[in-house]
């Protein structure tokens, strides 16, 4: 059981290492300088999350992880691309899609019935923060699309 509690955070701890660089980029894609502090500041939020997370991990005897995937460096590189067209609907429609991501990452983990209780209550927990992010980045994206 441990193992595979210890697989299941290793793989949220890459995603939300992914999920926190994502939000470091787009806070410099955009040009709006209330995105960027949005955005750095869950950047921030998800970093502490990725720390709970690692220290969990270790407490399990395992050893964290401490990068992200290839994956989100290719869509890094991606929404850097978009950034080069100036447009802040798109950075915040890439942002929207990489919370889509990780929150279905942290369901999926909560539903997973081999995870022990006490890393199920932790992952519950940082999902409170993804779905809080996932929220508010959902009600961006719709508020810039309703006035472009």
């Amino acid at each position: 059981m441990q193992n595979h509690d210890i697989r299941v955070l290793n793989d949220l701890i890459e995603t939300t290492i992914d999920s926190a660089h994502g939000y470091a980029e787009a806070a410099k894609d955009t040009a709006s300088n209330r995105f960027g502090l949005t955005f750095q500041e869950r950047a921030n939020e998800r970093r502490q999350v990725a720390a709970r997370l690692q220290r969990h991990v270790q407490a399990l005897g395992g050893t964290p992880e401490d990068d992200g995937s290839v994956l989100a460096s290719a869509h890094r590189m991606f929404t850097n691309l978009r950034r080069k067209l100036g447009d802040d609907v798109a950075v915040v429609d890439e942002v929207e899609r990489g919370e889509d991501h990780i929150k279905h990452r942290f369901e999926d983990a909560l539903e997973d019935a081999d995870v022990t209780p006490p890393t199920r209550e932790l992952i519950a927990e940082a999902y409170r923060s993804v779905k809080s992010g996932h929220d508010q980045m959902r009600d961006l994206k719709r508020a810039v699309h309703r006035t472009h």
